[in-house]
């Protein structure tokens, strides 16, 4: 590896471990010439995704292009950089495990799905450049198909949660139903 300020190639590596998702390699480096401590990650080469345009032309998947469309939808919101990180990997791992070529479509379409469930801006700019809004009733049309969705929010519990129907055999009392008045 060249080190980044004297470009010398002979470098120890100091520090090794794996990335949060386990698909890359941190390493530590320290050069032996100036002794310059850098970062390097090693990752495997995904080159056989390719994507199929619109106008049925082919090129190779790139992922830096997505993570760019993405956060691109995201600009000027309050998203975590690590969130807009895992989204990335998800549709990523979604795609390397569909096969070797990949309509933009679906590309498109995995994006929007996970875009609806973070951020309902983000979804609605993406969704204007991905399905080429022309006039603002596209953009109503959009708005109020997000309006009829339901909304679960993860951070606040269920105010009656299902419960599972209870059949108690004849004859004997159900101890939830008889309401006990008075001392026990």
């Amino acid at each position: 590896m060249r080190c980044p300020k004297c470009g010398s190639r002979d470098d120890k590596v100091i520090d090794s471990r794996q990335s949060r998702d386990s698909s890359s390699i941190r390493r530590r480096r320290e050069c032996l010439k100036c002794k310059y401590r850098f970062t390097t990650y090693e990752e495997i080469e995904r080159s056989d995704l390719r994507v199929v345009k619109r106008d049925r032309t082919h090129e190779p998947f790139d992922r830096r292009k997505l993570a760019a469309s993405i956060a691109k939808a995201f600009e000027k919101r309050s998203t975590s950089l690590l969130t807009l990180e895992d989204t990335v990997d998800e549709i990523v791992h979604e795609l390397e495990t569909s096969g070797r070529e990949v309509p933009s479509s679906v590309i498109g379409a995995k994006v929007l799905d996970k875009l609806r469930g973070i951020d309902e801006v983000a979804y609605l700019r993406y969704a204007s450049v991905y399905q080429q809004f022309q006039d603002v009733d596209q953009f109503v049309d959009a708005i109020h198909t997000l309006g009829r969705r339901v909304k679960p929010n993860t951070l606040q519990k269920e105010l009656f949660p299902p419960e599972a129907p209870q059949n108690p055999a004849p004859g004997s009392h159900n101890i939830s139903t008889i309401k006990k008045h008075g001392r026990v």
